[in-house]
């Protein structure tokens, strides 16, 4: 993946993504955080730049026997809409675990959703392109969608060029890809930090061990981060390698207490696996490198039962300093 392949990609997802903008948090102190808040887009997450990229770049054989997706949730919206925006049929593969609102939301953009058990999502989607002669949007691992995802990278860089740290959510890693790679080669200063769930930690195993290391499916799922469940595949972890600083875990407490913080002071409503980025700043600060900072808020499609839960925690008051613990008794 290269800079010219993700500048590409920002001219074809130009009117269909939105160009969500940096904002300032001054509750974090002044010059301190950032967010980049991709809840913003129409679909509610970030998987909109890759989605509609990879849609983009069909021909018109493609289109005509239509797209194949699996996902948790948010990218299944993405290509949902992607596609209806080009005119194309989608079949979509999700979980039957996925939040309620995600099956409902992509339904809704018309498309033809499938649920299955979580373990067979790949299978499933594979025979629906046999059966259809349709092309495969992969949720991560695939070029296309790489660059796609690398637009927001592209965008942090041109609206704060001296950027310190940028911290992205990390879950089969195609945003992480896409923004390291932008970022890198734009602001060659600046510290690219991925955050996983604790419960979730595979890809910063992989990368401290050298080698792709599998977790399975249910250790995975244990997260409430559900868009934060898959693992990077060969060519995700290869770009994770080059343009990764570090991998910083966090708690599911902690998840859940900037989930709430995000939409009390920074009026943001993100779902977990949109608020872990924001939780490495907040509870894990010591890990991190000095400067100013920006924190990758990937998506606010968060179930209501979820969400409440996570406004009953304590992150109302004063944000915490540098490794304050989370208050006990939430």
């Amino acid at each position: 993946m290269t800079l010219d392949d993700i500048r590409a990609a920002a001219d074809r997802v130009r009117g269909v993504a939105v160009r969500t903008p940096l904002l300032p948090c001054p509750w974090a102190g002044p010059g301190r955080l950032w967010l980049k808040p991709e809840n913003l887009q129409p679909v509610g997450a970030f998987k909109i730049r890759g989605a509609r990229n990879a849609v983009a770049r069909l021909d018109d054989g493609q289109r005509r026997r239509g797209v194949v997706a699996y996902s948790s949730g948010n990218h299944a919206q993405a290509v949902a809409y992607a596609a209806a925006e080009a005119g194309v049929d989608a079949h979509i593969v999700m979980p039957d675990t996925a939040p309620q609102v995600k099956i409902d939301n992509t339904r809704a953009l018309g498309a033809e959703v499938v649920l299955v058990d979580t373990a067979e999502r790949e299978a499933v989607a594979h025979r629906l392109v046999a059966d259809h002669g349709a092309v495969l949007i992969p949720p991560f691992d695939h070029p296309d969608v790489i660059a796609g995802q690398g637009t927001a990278g592209l965008e942090i860089a041109t609206d704060l060029p001296d950027v310190e740290v940028v911290l992205v959510p990390v879950s089969g890693g195609g945003l992480a890809s896409g923004v390291g790679t932008a970022v890198r080669a734009l602001c060659p200063r600046a510290r690219v930090v991925g955050v996983e769930p604790e419960l979730a930690a595979d890809a910063r195993e992989s990368l401290r061990s050298g080698a792709l290391v599998d977790w399975p499916v249910e250790q995975r799922a244990r997260t409430v981060a559900d868009g934060l469940r898959a693992q990077p595949s060969a060519l995700t972890f290869a770009h994770l390698n080059a343009v990764l600083d570090d991998i910083v875990t966090v708690t599911e407490a902690e998840i859940l207490a900037a989930t709430s913080l995000l939409a009390r002071r920074a009026r943001l409503v993100a779902e977990p696996s949109g608020a872990a980025a924001t939780a490495a700043w907040l509870y894990h600060s010591d890990e991190l490198p000095p400067g100013r900072v920006v924190s990758v808020v990937s998506g606010g499609n968060v179930d209501p039962a979820v969400l409440a839960e996570a406004l009953r925690t304590d992150a109302v008051g004063p944000v915490p300093g540098p490794g304050d613990p989370l208050s006990a008794g939430r």
